[in-house]
């Protein structure tokens, strides 16, 4: 069975973020979305709330778990015993930034780390436009996947 972590903050986890999940689920037997915990990161939404919703989007997909992590992504993803880092890359800043992480990574441990660009209509979506449009009062519920 071959594992893949999907890490991040996901504050909050956009239709952008679903949409790498579905299409890594075509790649791999079992995603976790890890959610990184960073103590001294001030979140926006609470980290129940993000749980919840992220579990609510999949709850009819078993190949689908969340789980919470502090530290290295590195090493939340030994401790999982996964074969594959899942990341999405919009942009080619997101590329580089991507790849020297990737880099590490493989040098650390031995896991390779997938890219999957993401699909044009989603490139513009970010977890901080969200978060700012929301803060304004703007409605993001089209930058947000349904809850099942």
């Amino acid at each position: 069975m071959k594992t893949a972590i999907f890490p991040g903050s996901f504050d909050p986890f956009t239709i952008g973020h679903y949409d790498i999940v579905m299409r890594g689920l075509q790649l791999f037997d079992e995603i976790i979305i890890g959610i990184g915990r960073n103590a001294s990161k001030q979140s926006y939404f609470p980290l129940d709330e993000r749980i919840k919703t992220i579990q609510s989007v999949f709850a009819g997909e078993a190949r689908v778990r969340v789980m919470v992590y502090e530290g290295l992504t590195i090493n939340f993803a030994q401790a999982q015993n996964a074969d594959c880092i899942l990341r999405g890359v919009r942009s080619v800043q997101d590329f580089e930034y991507e790849r020297n992480i990737a880099d590490a990574n493989k040098q650390l441990s031995g896991i390779e780390t997938v890219l999957l660009y993401t699909q044009p209509e989603y490139a513009h979506i970010s977890s901080s436009l969200v978060r700012e449009l929301h803060s304004y009062g703007n409605d993001i519920s089209t930058l947000l996947p349904k809850i099942n």
